[in-house]
């Protein structure tokens, strides 16, 4: 069974004629993230690459630092329902790894809405330790910028199926897709392709582009920050503060990248 898509009814109207028919759309429900005991996340979610989640939610908000500081992930043992058990994700780290909950609960909430909020300032992402990006590098040819849109719609297969999904996805240089993610929340799909990035030890993306199905807001550029990404695209606009934020870390953000066309907001050295 796919958990990441539901068949239902639908009466559908098209002028003035119906017909029943069978629709199909995007699964929403939450996930529990937590640390050993504690439940550091709720977010609502698309099943599926949920380690890959956990890993990468704790990793951009600079919870973790590496892999090597996971023992293991795994469902969360439940005595009650087991779509609980589904819904639930136990980070288990190695011994001497200390954890600072007072800041955790000081500083998250997440919805599949708003991504991370309670951020006060720009300045929360240096004191995380977000790596520092290299210099004019990556450059990427304008022509490989035009292919990702397409490169990214032809992977997404749950979208094609719902249409309601977002995707994030991680290409080379060259335009080569190394990794892609859906999620019914945008922040989701990155953490997840990040996760995924840091549990192979990958980390930091410095030479990788990342590219976002919608709109790029500061909580997306927040997360690829945090895992060294210098060259972020978005097929929508980004938001004022994500390009600020852009332009702090000298990252290169890229809006409106699609039909041909994009602009660029910040890093105009890294393309070519």
């Amino acid at each position: 069974m796919n958990r990441s898509i539901l068949t239902v009814p639908v009466q559908k109207i098209d002028g003035t004629s119906s017909a029943p028919l069978q629709d199909l759309l995007a699964i929403e429900e939450p996930l529990e993230i937590k640390l050993g005991e504690r439940t550091v996340s709720i977010t609502m979610r698309t099943p599926g690459h949920d380690f890959e989640l956990a890993a990468g939610f704790l990793f951009t908000e600079g919870i973790l630092q590496s892999s090597a500081q996971i023992h293991r992930i795994r469902r969360t043992q439940t005595a009650g329902n087991p779509r609980q058990a589904g819904n639930s994700v136990t980070v288990e780290l190695n011994a001497g790894v200390e954890i600072d909950f007072e800041r955790l609960q000081r500083n998250f909430y997440t919805s599949s809405s708003c991504g991370v909020c309670g951020k006060a300032s720009i300045e929360a992402i240096q004191m995380q330790g977000c790596p520092v990006l290299p210099k004019d590098s990556p450059v990427v040819a304008s022509d490989v910028i035009h292919r990702l849109p397409s490169a990214l719609r032809h992977e997404q297969a749950v979208f094609e199926r719902t249409g309601g999904l977002h995707a994030a996805a991680l290409f080379d240089a060259k335009g080569n897709l190394v990794l892609l993610r859906e999620d019914i929340g945008r922040h989701n799909a990155v953490d997840k392709v990040i996760g995924a990035e840091m549990m192979r030890d990958h980390t930091p993306l410095s030479d990788k582009v990342l590219l976002v199905s919608g709109r790029a807001g500061f909580e997306l550029v927040q997360k690829a920050l945090m895992a060294g990404i210098p060259v972020m695209a978005a097929v929508g606009a980004p938001s004022s503060l994500a390009v600020e934020t852009a332009q702090r870390f000298q990252m290169t953000l890229l809006g409106f990248v699609r039909d041909g066309r994009f602009n660029i907001y910040s890093g105009a050295s890294r393309i070519q």
